[in-house]
Order: C-alpha cells, then sequence, then structure tokens
C-alpha cells in the first residue's frame, strides 16, 4: 500500500465529473488499500477518488474505526430528515462550516469483488456518504454552506 498526495482546493481535478468504473480490476483493488490508509494517515473519515487525482467513481468511508465502505459507483436511492453539522475536508484544510445534508441515506453501491450492495446511514455516516458522492460529481462541502466557521 502507499499513501497517496491529496489534491487540494484549487487543483480542477476537484471540478470534474468522475467516470463510472466498468470492471473491479487489480488496479481499482490497490487504489481502494492505498485510499484507505492514505484517509487514515490524514485523519479523515472519508475520501474520494479525485481527492487523490483519479477521475473514477470511487470513494471511502470510515466513521468508526475498522468500519470501512468502499463505495464503487456509488448512488444515494434514498434520503429522510435533515442534519445540519459542521463539516470539513481533507482538501479544504482549516476550512470548516455547517451544511444541510439529509439525517439518513441509502446508498447502492459496489464493492471490491464487483458485488452490488446497498447500505444505510444516519448522522455523521449519512454525511460522509453525501460528502464523498458529491466529490465524485464535481461538488464541494464549501459550495453549499450555511454557515462558515472559524479555522479550528
Amino acid at each position: 500500500m502507499a499513501k497517496l498526495r491529496i489534491v487540494k482546493m484549487g487543483d480542477d481535478t476537484l471540478r470534474k465529473v468522475c467516470r463510472p468504473v466498468d470492471a473491479v480490476t487489480p488496479r481499482i483493488v490497490t487504489l481502494l488499500d492505498d485510499m484507505i490508509e492514505t484517509m487514515r494517515e490524514a485523519d479523515g473519515c472519508g475520501l474520494a477518488a479525485p481527492q487523490v487525482g483519479v477521475l473514477r467513481r470511487i470513494a471511502v468511508v470510515e466513521v468508526e474505526p475498522g468500519e470501512v465502505y468502499e463505495l464503487i459507483n456509488p448512488r444515494i436511492i434514498a434520503y429522510a430528515g435533515e442534519q445540519r453539522e459542521q463539516e470539513g475536508c481533507l482538501s479544504i484544510p482549516g476550512r470548516w462550516g455547517i451544511t444541510k445534508r439529509p439525517k439518513h441515506v441509502t446508498v447502492r453501491a459496489m464493492n471490491r469483488k464487483g458485488e452490488i450492495y446497498e447500505v444505510s446511514g444516519s448522522d455523521l455516516l449519512a454525511r460522509a456518504f453525501c460528502h464523498e458522492i458529491d466529490h465524485l460529481d464535481g461538488k464541494l462541502f464549501v459550495d453549499d454552506l450555511v454557515e462558515e466557521l472559524d479555522a479550528e
């Protein structure tokens, strides 16, 4: 595994729409492993492929230690409720804000074995799913801030 360089805001890669993954190849599996290592080293709870310069629809999320969600071609298929909470991004270090996200979401994605699965999450997990899937469409959390917060 390798730690990857995280692309920062201002890099055009973060504003592009990612291409779907047609098949899970050994390169995709290596990318997943490297993204997980990079996310953990950066102390994040999610990372999307464009954040490491790869324009593919891939993201990883880990809000509880050891419980990693590998999301290939993810789509939100259901959502409910609303939450307004603090959010930040590994690609925008030092910037924080309050966002409005669904309280509960269900995501359909493919795993590293090429199997389609669904996962539901609430609160931070729902927010992380939404945040990372937004990255795959070239959207950043700062695009829809409800309130900007002072840097911590």
